[in-house]
């Protein structure tokens, strides 16, 4: 029910019966129903707020509502194990579960962390071939412990992203998308990284670049491998640099003609470089031509990245020409005076065996790679040829390479010796219905000696020597 009022309260010295509102003075008794909805516009004076007791600080405002209009411009504080809702630019949220004070950032919709960790990216190891999938290593610092976020922008295309797990706060291994491995070779990659922070590395570039060519292509495992059955060029480009395993086998040596020792195998050598980007001829070694009356040949010497290996030592012929020295050397003849052995060379094969003259003029074997030819026997036995040596860089499993040919033998009753594992070929006795075998092509195997006494012209394709090979594999 309305109470009396002193009009003089209202009108004050105003006579025309307007009221002057600052004259309105209402005691608290005197307003109904006080509560905070009822404060709909306005400022509070903070010196309003001064008289809370301390001991009850926000617990003194226990009903009301203030409403969000009256909250706009200020910042909202929240203690909480999940996220409040609605929040604004600003807003706090200590974050009870992870005991994180974070802050709202309108712009990435998220709270942040008040204290961020700056996220650098410093360098990066391992490079981008084109068409070639493979890993990065990113190193630098503030990377955290999740969810890094690698980012790829190839020079005027899309960026694509990939999230990695980093292998501490300072590396981390990153699969290179498809997409960026599939541009052309000079193509620059900006690469950067975002952390769990949302902080924004500095863009680090790398070039795609192109795979060497040259020879045949093949891969097992981790490696690439090019292989070279005859003499071409291999080609390493601009940017391209990687430790290379090299094979290099020379063209192995004729067998000798009439009743004369094998050809020795060609020299092999393995060894590892890392050559700087350019063209490079790869020769690879013919093997030796075999001969009639006159002496077969040594097989060709082959070379790779200025590293070269010995032909192998020809056969001699009958009792007018001596066994001839090589990558390994050829058996000695079986005849005469002239039975010695030809000589290895060190580091690549071994010695040819020597003839026996007597009786059943046996020929020697041809040195191979991994031992010395055997030597002719009286006991109407012609020597074998000497193993070669095996090597797994074509194929990821052994092959055995340089072989030495067998020696031929005069006796009718007797066999040729035999080829040395590693295309050695087989060498031949007298008759013109037996024939030496060639060594194997790209084995640098030593081709068998001839058993037959006199010119036999139509054995002298058969003590041919295997052609060389050379193999490069390196890793991408």
């Amino acid at each position: 029910m309305a109470r009396n009022r002193d009009l003089s309260k209202l009108l004050g010295t105003n006579t025309n019966g307007v009221i002057d509102n600052s004259k309105i003075t209402l005691d608290a008794n005197e307003i109904p129903n006080i509560d905070a909805s009822k404060i709909t516009s306005g400022d509070i004076a903070l010196a309003r707020l001064g008289n809370v007791p301390a001991s009850d600080n926000a617990s003194a405002l226990t009903t009301g509502t203030i409403p969000d209009a009256r909250l706009s411009n200020q910042v909202k504080a929240v203690k909480s194990g999940s996220a409040p809702s609605n929040p604004q630019e600003g807003d706090l949220w200590y974050d009870t579960t992870n005991d994180v004070l974070k802050a709202y950032d309108a712009t990435t919709s998220a709270f942040q962390k008040i204290s961020r960790k700056e996220a650098v990216l410093s360098s990066i190891t391992g490079s981008i071939i084109t068409s070639t999938a493979g890993n990065l290593t990113l190193n630098g610092s503030g990377f955290m412990s999740a969810n890094l976020i690698v980012s790829f922008t190839p020079s005027g295309g899309s960026a694509s992203t990939v999230t990695v797990t980093p292998s501490s706060d300072s590396t981390a291994i990153v699969a290179i998308p498809s997409a960026i491995y599939g541009q052309s070779a000079n193509t620059v990659i900006g690469i950067k990284v975002t952390n769990e922070d949302v902080k924004t590395s500095a863009t680090v570039n790398e070039t795609v670049i192109d795979v060497p060519s040259g020879g045949t292509i093949t891969t097992h495992g981790s490696y690439r491998v090019h292989t070279f059955l005859s003499s071409a060029n291999f080609v390493i480009p601009s940017g391209f640099s990687r430790s290379m395993d090299t094979l290099i086998v020379a063209g192995g040596g004729a067998g000798g003609n009439w009743h004369a020792g094998g050809g020795g195998a060609g020299g092999m050598i393995i060894y590892n470089t890392t050559p700087s980007a350019g063209t490079y001829t790869m020769t690879v070694g013919a093997g030796g031509a075999g001969g009639t009356t006159s002496v077969g040949s040594q097989g060709g010497g082959s070379s790779a990245f200025s590293q070269s290996t010995v032909g192998g030592g020809r056969g001699g012929n009958y009792n007018t020409t001596n066994a001839g020295s090589g990558g390994s050397g050829a058996g000695g003849n079986g005849s005469g005076g002239n039975h010695a052995a030809g000589s290895g060379t060190a580091g690549q094969g071994s010695d040819g065996g020597v003839g026996w003259s007597a009786g059943s003029h046996a020929g020697g074997g041809g040195g191979g790679k991994g031992a010395v030819g055997g030597a002719g026997q009286s006991q109407q036995v012609a020597g074998n040829g000497g193993v070669g040596g095996t090597n797994d860089y074509r194929t990821g499993s052994n092959v055995t390479y340089a072989g030495g040919g067998g020696g031929g033998i005069w006796h009718n009753s007797s066999t040729g010796g035999l080829g040395g594992a590693g295309g050695g070929g087989n060498g031949s006795y007298n008759g013109n219905s037996n024939a030496p075998t060639p060594g194997t092509v790209n084995t640098g195997g030593g081709g068998g000696g001839s058993g037959s006494q006199g010119d036999n012209t139509s054995y002298a394709a058969q003590t041919t020597g295997g052609s060389g090979i050379i193999v490069v594999r390196y890793t991408l």
